[in-house]
């Protein structure tokens, strides 16, 4: 299955590659003198150092006999022989300390030791690129773009699991319709300053965001009876742009886009200071975007007491009243806007409280989690921690690989993978819950994890969006894009999270087969939580992609719900995490989808999921798992039989929705499932936005340049008919200049010598007049040789009068005007009975004899008496 593996093993006595480049590298910084045989072979097979320590000396390892005495050894021989065995353990620990910090042949800290102090006889792992969590020490802080201020305060909350369940609000249908008043009639007492939103982009990030002085943007109280409440939302994960107060303990809310954009309003987290006890507050978000949302089936706010928290370690709970969601008055021109409506009674006075849609879990939660499990000396063994990549601001986006050490190569190479993500959607914090839940199980030590890590090899990525989460971002990156419709995108540098993640899973693919994708995310509008998958085409697996989602409803039946799975391809979800790992090759590959609200089923209907139920669902993931690579395949042929079932009443329901009856009995199962199932534009879905912001940016300057391009450079080709037209324009005009020259200079010889044509008779004159303009006097001459030959506007409307004159003559029937000689006996005959022929000139020749004249459009002959 994996030749490359088994070429490995056949040549195990050849040199490390890694072994060979170490070597190498040490040598040249002067870290290792000795000769290459002094390290042993790490391609050796671990057991025989084991169970043969004198390998060492005796170089029995292969074909390996340069293999140098250990020092340690050779100290050991003088040791006097009356010293305990404890004395002899506890001098051979400290000496081979001292050894090696002071060989002069070694000075690497790549040896691996174990848990005595004993060196293992192979190297490190290469260390990643980049940095990840220290064992000791403080956090890498969060990253921020430098437009956004941040307060020096840490915020953390305690996690907390409500004693009763907390039930939906029941609608009386007294709630109020708020009127939004606005800033006009109202006092701002909270707005941020800058906010970064569509038309600029992202460029540069550092710890702590913007520079300077932090200002309290919050009003100043005026005294102790001042009850204003103070606003704050610049931490991390926070989103409150502004607070206007317009009533004494009413206020109107503005959420912040996401950044680099100006839409996406979901995810809500302040803080409120200076609260009063007994007082009933209204707030009113008023600038939502979504039509339809939870809060109309019964969804409340959280909120969250620092007092209680203190004093009774009391977390997060559901509160609020008079809870209406419904359309706002006010809208931006383009899309319209939806409000959200509460009131709420604070439990202090002078109490520190929060707001959030949902359990808030920041980055610096992650890190902390991550802390822990790397500090733990039992789960290191099995959990490697790793650096993907870095986000666009330069946070770490993390990889956990998760699987029991294997004896063999073989067994090794022998185990399938997982692969699970969550938060590409930053304000869907839900599914960070459920990746909780999921890592404390998978890391416990529980006889089922032991087995999930024996068979499988689990590639996690908590949190694929780091700077969303952050800023307090709802759905987009930094880039202002959606990460979940760009899986198939080339620009690794504008979306490096998911690239990473494809490119990990890709390389995957090609070591092992992959068994399981999945995505966790969070809805806005449906109760419970379901999957999304891909309908498979292949009909050996007909409906094999069906049976986890059906075995995880069976396994948690008060929270999941099959029926509310959907596994239609659609277009505009091309571009998302579950298809694109599909088309790969993954067959089971899913999109999980956790509502923000509660359940509908079973013993928890009508109540909301807490962050424990969230949890839970994790564990039976795990649980699911095992159940669906058994051995024993009884409970996926009746998972399968069970589908049959179900797909066969589907099917029946929508023909007798189209008033159809069918029979099924043979050829049901070729019906397309596509064409049975709904889409899932129910979900939330966004189509892709192009381009990232930056790059957007971009594109205008370089069509701002393109266009200016465009007026600077020469006008482009003309058609036959218009390059005619401009040489006739052109020619008339050199044509006009001649005869004006000609005009200005023979002026006065003209009066003294009559023109040849004057001599002509005066039939033939008469003709010529009548073809011509009317004669001008001297004083019409002067004014035509002053003025008409400088004023352009009088050089144009001639030569447009001598274009038309030109088309004239040159209709079919034309007759030349003059003679080219003068002849008594043709004198009085009509000038129309000329036969005139054309020559190669563009102009009609007169021809008599062997005199020709060549009649001009734009030459007058003026006789004077």
């Amino acid at each position: 299955m994996f030749p490359a593996l088994e070429t490995e093993l056949k040549q195990e006595t050849l040199p490390d590659p890694y072994e060979d480049f170490m070597y190498r590298h040490l040598r040249y910084y002067g870290y290792f003198k000795a000769q290459r045989g002094s390290l042993p072979n790490s391609a050796t097979p671990q057991h025989l150092w084991k169970n043969n320590p004198q390998c060492l000396l005796s170089g029995s390892v292969g074909e390996r006999h340069d293999l140098t005495p250990d020092p340690l050894q050779k100290e050991k021989l003088l040791w006097p022989t009356c010293l305990s065995s404890t004395v002899r353990r506890q001098i051979e620990a400290v000496s081979r300390g001292s050894l090696l910090l002071s060989s002069p042949l070694l000075k690497s800290r790549q040896l691996l030791h174990n848990d005595f102090g004993e060196v293992n006889p192979r190297l490190r792992e290469p260390r990643d690129l980049f940095a990840f969590l220290p064992s000791s020490g403080p956090l890498q802080a969060p990253r921020w773009p430098i437009e956004c201020e941040v307060i020096k305060e840490n915020i953390h909350h305690i996690e907390w699991i409500p004693p009763q369940p907390e039930y939906f609000y029941q609608p009386t249908g007294n709630e109020k319709v708020p009127e939004i008043v606005g800033e006009e009639e109202g006092t701002v007492v909270y707005q941020l300053d800058s906010v970064p939103t569509e038309g600029s982009y992202f460029t540069s990030s550092r710890v702590g965001g913007k520079r300077g002085i932090i200002k309290d943007l919050a009003v100043t109280l005026q005294g102790p009876e001042d009850n204003a409440l103070l606003f704050e939302s610049r931490f991390e994960s926070g989103n409150l742009q502004k607070a206007v107060r317009v009533d004494t303990y009413e206020y109107e809310l503005t959420l912040r886009t996401d950044l680099y954009t100006n839409k996406y309003t979901q995810w809500f987290y302040f803080r409120v200071q200076n609260t009063r006890k007994d007082a009933t507050y209204r707030f009113t978000i008023v600038n939502l975007l979504k039509p339809k949302s939870l809060y109309t089936l019964g969804m409340k706010p959280l909120m969250y007491s620092q007092l209680d928290a203190d004093t009774h370690n009391i977390g997060w709970r559901r509160e609020g009243s008079e809870i209406k969601y419904c359309k706002s008055s006010t809208g931006d021109g383009q899309q319209p806007f939806y409000c959200l409506t509460w009131t709420i009674q604070f439990p202090h006075d002078q109490d520190t409280c929060f707001f959030a849609h949902f359990y808030p879990y920041t980055y610096t939660d992650l890190q902390c989690y991550l802390l822990s499990v790397a500090n733990n000396p039992v789960q290191a063994q099995f959990c490697k921690l790793r650096t993907l990549c870095r986000s666009l601001a330069g946070n770490i986006v993390y990889l956990l690989t998760i699987t029991n050490p294997s004896r063999t190569p073989q067994e090794a190479a022998a185990k399938k993978a997982v692969v699970l993500s969550a938060r590409v959607h930053p304000g869907e914090s839900n599914g960070s819950w459920i990746m909780k839940g999921f890592l404390d199980f998978i890391l416990s030590d529980s006889p089922d994890a032991q087995l999930l890590r024996n068979i499988f090899v689990f590639k996690v990525v908590p949190m694929l969006n780091p700077d969303g989460v952050i800023v307090g971002n709802s759905r987009c990156s930094l880039a202002g894009r959606d990460l979940n419709r760009h899986y198939k995108t080339i620009l690794k540098d504008s979306f490096p999270c998911i690239w990473y993640t494809r490119n990990m899973i890709k390389r995957l693919l090609e070591e092992r087969e992959v068994l399981l994708y999945c995505d966790f995310h969070g809805h806005s509008r449906k109760n419970n939580i379901f999957l999304y998958g891909c309908n498979n085409n292949d009909r050996k697996y007909w409906l094999h992609e069906r049976v986890f989602p059906l075995m995880l409803s069976k396994n948690a039946p008060d929270k999941f719900s099959f029926h509310s799975c959907n596994f239609k391809v659609q277009r505009c979800k091309e571009g998302t995490g579950r298809v694109v790992m599909w088309r790969m090759g993954i067959l089971n590959s899913y999109t999980m989808e956790s509502t923000f609200g509660g359940s509908t089923l079973g013993n928890k209907r009508d109540t909301h999921f807490t962050t424990e139920d969230l949890k839970s669902l994790g564990h039976q993931v795990c649980d699911t798992l095992l159940d669906f690579c058994d051995p024993d395949r009884a409970k996926f042929m009746q998972c399968l039989e069970e589908l049959k079932e179900l797909l066969q009443q589907e099917i029946h329901k929508k023909f007798n929705e189209l008033g159809q009856d069918m029979e099924l009995e043979g050829n049901w199962s070729d019906i397309s499932l596509s064409d049975i199932e709904s889409s899932t534009s129910g979900s939330d879905s966004s189509l892709s936005d192009g381009l990232p912001a930056h790059l957007l940016n971009i594109a205008r300057e370089l069509n701002k340049k393109k266009r200016l391009y465009k007026k600077k450079k020469k006008k482009p080709l003309q058609t036959r008919k218009q390059r005619n037209e401009q040489y006739q324009k052109n020619s008339l005009m050199r044509e006009f200049k001649l005869t004006d020259v000609a005009e200005r200079a023979g002026f006065a010889s003209t009066l003294q010598k009559p023109h040849a044509f004057s001599r002509n008779s005066k039939n033939t004159s008469s003709s010529m007049v009548r073809n011509e303009k009317p004669r001008l006097n001297e004083s019409q001459l002067n004014a035509r040789d002053k003025d008409t030959s400088l004023d352009p506007s009088n050089v144009t409307a001639l030569i447009l009068s001598q274009s038309k004159e030109r088309t004239q003559r040159e209709k079919p029937g034309f007759t030349a005007s003059c003679s080219a000689k003068r002849s008594t006996n043709r004198s009085q005959e009509p000038a129309r009975d000329m036969k005139p022929s054309w020559s190669r000139n563009r102009y009609p020749v007169a021809k008599r004899g062997r005199a020709t004249l060549t009649v001009y459009p734009s030459l007058h002959v003026y006789t004077y008496p």
